[in-house]
């Protein structure tokens, strides 16, 4: 199921978020043929950025997959809390775990590559038997797997934002998968937010950049049941204060003229550190927006794993 045109690689992708996950795909050369979202202000901002997209509102245990088979790429970015240090780490005992529906995906649909993407956490050793039982249950359906821990300042973004990456390419497509390397050039966080941070005429903008020249600490989300519009626990917050920025909110608008003391950043500035271009919208009220913002993939580091797919499927076509 090839698309035609500019984008001749398809995908269907699940639990969509506000489309960093998507965008980053996209900008790899990938046309979406559906995706799967249960959060109504998501789909909106999905379709308030790509109108033409199909997005399908629905929870994903409830998706079949049944009209997708052969798709070049499955990809999805599945819930983090039950595996995030800032929670319980239930992992598979979590009723958030969709680690089950992503699997009895892929095996209806067959894609050519698999794509995805959870925190850090799911790494540690708790998790070792389900990392286990993940990767075998994939290699049994006939895909080589790939799993790796990326840090999202290696791609541009200006913070660390470490993500564990699990690629699957089917085996006998697969010449030679391998992750994207490090650009080699690291943002900072002055440097990206600086004329946000002067839009409104700010006279201590340009000392402020001078004190933020260092990535940021972890965006956290959130969830319904926890966190808010806030930077994180006391931690992450001691960090953006050394930054220079106030963790305790967010704003609404950059500091105007006169402003005195550390700014907090805008939900247009947490965008930019996660990698969103300037022309991203996001639908709902400030909380929601944050959280949609705080919990997406990074756009660049989607492109960079997507470009490496597309790479390692081309060269069957060489």
């Amino acid at each position: 199921m090839k698309g035609n045109g500019k984008q001749g690689f398809t995908c269907v992708e699940i639990c969509a978020g506000a489309g960093g996950q998507a965008l980053g795909l996209e900008q790899a050369g990938f046309k979406h043929l559906a995706l799967v979202e249960i959060e109504w202000q998501y789909c909106d901002t999905l379709l308030a950025n790509r109108p033409d997209w199909n997005v399908v509102t629905c929870d994903v245990k409830e998706f079949s997959g049944e009209n997708y088979k052969g798709v070049d790429l499955f990809a999805g970015g599945v819930p983090c809390p039950p595996f995030s240090k800032g929670g319980k780490q239930l992992g598979k005992e979590d009723e958030r775990d969709l680690f089950p529906d992503a699997l009895r995906l892929i095996d209806i649909i067959r894609p050519k590559a698999v794509l995805l993407e959870n925190v850090r956490g799911i790494f540690d050793d708790v998790f070792s038997e389900y990392r286990a039982y993940i990767r075998s249950t994939i290699e049994s359906y006939g895909y080589n797997v790939y799993w790796e821990l990326l840090n999202s300042s290696d791609f541009g973004v200006p913070q660390l934002r470490p993500r564990a990456v699990l690629v699957g390419i089917r085996k006998d497509l697969d010449t030679g998968f391998t992750f994207p390397k490090p650009t080699g050039k690291e943002t900072t966080v002055g440097d990206a937010l600086y004329d946000l941070m002067k839009e409104n005429g700010w006279e201590k903008a340009d000392e402020w950049r001078q004190g933020a020249q260092a990535i940021a600490p972890t965006i956290v989300g959130g969830s319904k049941k926890h966190g808010g519009a806030d930077l994180g626990p006391t931690r992450a917050r001691r960090a953006w204060a050394g930054l220079g920025v106030d963790g305790l909110g967010i704003a609404d608008s950059a500091p105007e003229k006169g402003f005195e003391g550390m700014p907090r950043l805008t939900t247009k500035m947490v965008a930019r550190i996660q990698g969103f271009p300037s022309t991203w919208l996001f639908a709902g009220k400030k909380t929601a927006v944050y959280r949609q913002i705080g919990n997406a993939f990074p756009p660049p580091v989607a492109e960079a794993v997507g470009r490496q797919i597309i790479a390692c499927l081309n060269k069957n076509n060489d």
